[in-house]
């Protein structure tokens, strides 16, 4: 992947350098930031095209945290490469910047370019933290999508400015097959896979079981599900038709190993979506979209396991219990009370069969329970750095466990965690 992105930044500098200058040095820069800004667009869209490649390895939720940071220096290139035109032109005209801002209005590609660099702001300003959380997550997604019409006004500016998109052959040659290869990954992930394996598989609700209270399993069956490229730990956006409006969805990771026939999502009704599930009909459709997430054995590196789990974050652990060859496992399955363990009795059975040690630790942070201190966990596992350790809970505590971990000097090729969601 970082040979992907060294390889078209030099290809970038090199068509830059070889274009000739701007008619003066400020524009000759905001061309340079341009050509740059254009590219952290494409890279933009492969970082959330969900490529089976990509996923498979880095996983949905470091693609996304990686796709909020490369946006918001998108943001800051475009907004620099737009003011660099106006200086560049005011300068060559001897105008002044707001004259010069209106007359470059009337120039189509300069127009297109505006109302691209407007979009783009209006959704970084929404993206930031105390704005987004105040915000429901079907408003702000909604506002960003406004961002494929920043990128299609982008593509045309582009395109109408000759400096770069046509200055040579070679630049054509490039620009082109970066947007098509860009837009196409997208385009195929994004909406060709999720349809065709839709289709194919005709998902339906096969069963509801309520686990407690608040917790509940969803029975999904469908044809050729064995054709489905499923590991356990991973997970798949789901949508519910007839519970809740088609284009709302949730993330929710398998409960079990996929077996061919049936998968399994095991929610806690922590909003209104995943409250309903227990009421979803058995025969009614389901749209799922995946399976997505690097939370697999395939980053396995030792023969010993460490398997950490905080509240309903044990659904992917407990899947990854019944892959074949999970070998030396420990499972500390974090909780305030034996009643809030969710799964307890599957997983106990599982660690069981495997000849594993399970730790239930319950009790509250605020009264002192502190199982994930580096002492804690180097008593409750002495060869803890001999272990692959795979983390899934809370924000707070995957954040404590992960800091334990570095102070414990676990390799970081041993660690692996999952933070996933749609936003």
């Amino acid at each position: 992947m970082w040979t992907f992105v060294v390889v078209n930044l030099v290809i970038v500098e090199v068509l830059f350098f070889t274009a000739g200058a701007g008619k003066n040095g400020v524009l000759t820069v905001a061309k340079f930031v341009g050509m740059h800004a254009a590219v952290l667009m494409l890279f933009q869209l492969l970082l959330v095209a969900r490529l089976p490649w990509l996923d498979r390895r880095i996983g949905m939720d470091r693609l996304t945290v990686w796709h909020r940071w490369v946006g918001f220096t998108l943001l800051w290139t475009i907004l620099s490469h737009a003011v660099l035109v106006v200086l560049g032109y005011a300068t060559l005209d001897d105008a002044s910047m707001g004259k010069t801002f209106l007359a470059l209005a009337g120039v189509p590609a300069s127009l297109l370019g505006m109302c691209a660099a407007l979009i783009i702001v209006v959704v970084g300003v929404v993206s930031t933290r105390n704005v987004r959380r105040r915000l429901r997550y079907e408003t702000w997604h909604g506002l960003h999508l406004m961002l494929y019409l920043a990128l299609g006004l982008a593509f045309v500016h582009q395109l109408l400015e000759t400096t770069t998109f046509k200055s040579s052959v070679p630049a054509r040659l490039y620009w082109w097959a970066l947007w098509l290869f860009a837009f196409g990954a997208l385009v195929v992930g994004r909406i060709v896979m999720p349809l065709w394996r839709n289709a194919r598989h005709r998902f339906e609700v096969a069963a509801v079981v309520p686990e407690s209270d608040n917790v509940v399993s969803v029975y999904v069956t469908g044809r050729h599900l064995d054709e489905l490229p499923a590991r356990p730990g991973q997970f798949c956006v789901w949508r519910f038709p007839g519970h809740r409006h088609w284009w709302l969805a949730n993330p929710f990771s398998l409960s079990a190993a996929p077996d061919g026939s049936t998968l399994r999502l095991t929610a806690k009704a922590v909003g209104s979506g995943s409250a309903g599930l227990r009421n979803l009909a058995v025969g009614s459709r389901v749209f799922v979209e995946g399976p997505y997430g690097a939370f697999t054995s395939l980053h396995r590196t030792q023969p010993g396991a460490l398997l950490i789990a905080g509240g309903v974050g044990i659904t992917p652990i407990r899947a990854l219990l019944e892959e074949e060859g999970a070998g030396d496992v420990v499972v500390l399955y974090r909780v305030r009370s034996e009643s809030d363990a969710v799964l307890a009795d599957e997983v106990r059975a599982l660690v069981a069969d495997l000849g594993g040690r399970l730790h239930l630790l319950t009790g509250r942070t605020a009264d002192g329970a502190s199982p994930f201190e580096p002492g804690a966990l180097r008593d409750l596992v002495p060869d803890i750095t001999e272990r692959d350790v795979y983390v899934c809970g809370p924000v707070a505590m995957t954040s404590a466990v992960l800091g334990a971990l570095k102070k414990l000097n676990v390799p970081d090729r041993q660690v692996h965690s999952e933070r996933f969601g749609l936003a």
